[in-house]
């Protein structure tokens, strides 16, 4: 677990609910959890430390937002940049499913933090949009094709150029917003996916992942996939189906 020096100053919190799921919550409410270099660098580390344990992590903000962007000071620094990158990036590559439950303005770099996580399920009034073109900043070309894919090009396009906002309700009926709720359901639907199959999990993200530019040949989801095949949960899941009941996986 990641321990901050003060814990009443992280601006990220790690808390576990069970065994399998990691609840992690950027706490910055007075600047309406917008993103520092600190916060983004702790995230990251976190992610590192979860990997192993979690079967789901929950990304969340405390009151009254998800993340109403980038902390403008220094928002431009490399090295901010950098942790961004990083930060976005390591919830692609987590083994694990990442769930963002959002409830409050999701704005600039909370929208990215948000297409990066593998599901969405949000209040249906909080807003998401990329207000850069407002600040004369711009998003890097990972952000631009990521909010094409998880969005969509139409409604990514409108974000970008036209600096659109769009509620969750919206977002739900085309799909980018899987559920609609607060942070309690969306605790309630990490119960239900940290039942599935880690293994499974883990292969169908990479494979998700390298249908998104990486070669279709992928070394790592093909590993990844003859794991699952070939694993004890794989037979636990047959053995469930024709028992009637639900599988217990153990991710072996």
């Amino acid at each position: 677990m990641v321990e901050p020096t003060d814990a009443k100053q992280a601006p990220v919190r790690l808390e576990w609910r069970g065994e399998r799921i990691a609840v992690v919550t950027i706490d910055r409410p007075a600047r309406r959890n917008a993103v520092n270099h600190e916060a983004l660098v702790m995230l990251a580390a976190i992610q590192k430390d979860v990997t192993a344990r979690a079967r789901v992590m929950v990304l969340t903000g405390a009151p009254p937002a998800f993340c109403a962007g980038a902390d403008l000071t220094g928002v431009e620094d490399d090295e901010f940049a950098g942790a961004l990158a990083a930060a976005l990036r390591g919830f692609t590559t987590m083994p694990c499913l990442t769930l963002a439950a959002i409830d409050g303005p999701a704005l600039g770099a909370g929208t990215q933090l948000a297409a990066a996580c593998d599901l969405r399920m949000a209040t249906p009034d909080s807003q998401f949009g990329i207000p850069a073109a407002k600040l004369g900043l711009a998003v890097d070309q990972w952000t631009i094709e990521r909010l094409g894919r998880e969005f969509g090009w139409s409604v990514a396009r409108h974000m970008l150029v036209g600096v659109g906002l769009y509620r969750a309700s919206q977002l739900h009926v085309q799909g980018s917003v899987q559920r609609l709720g607060g942070l309690e359901d969306a605790l309630v639907w990490a119960d239900e996916l940290a039942a599935y199959a880690p293994i499974t999990i883990a292969a169908h993200k990479r494979g998700l992942e390298a249908a998104a530019g990486a070669p279709a040949d992928d070394e790592q989801f093909e590993a990844l996939r003859a794991s699952a095949w070939s694993s004890s949960d794989a037979e636990e899941g047959r053995t469930a189906f024709l028992e009637k009941r639900r599988p217990q996986f153990r991710g072996e």
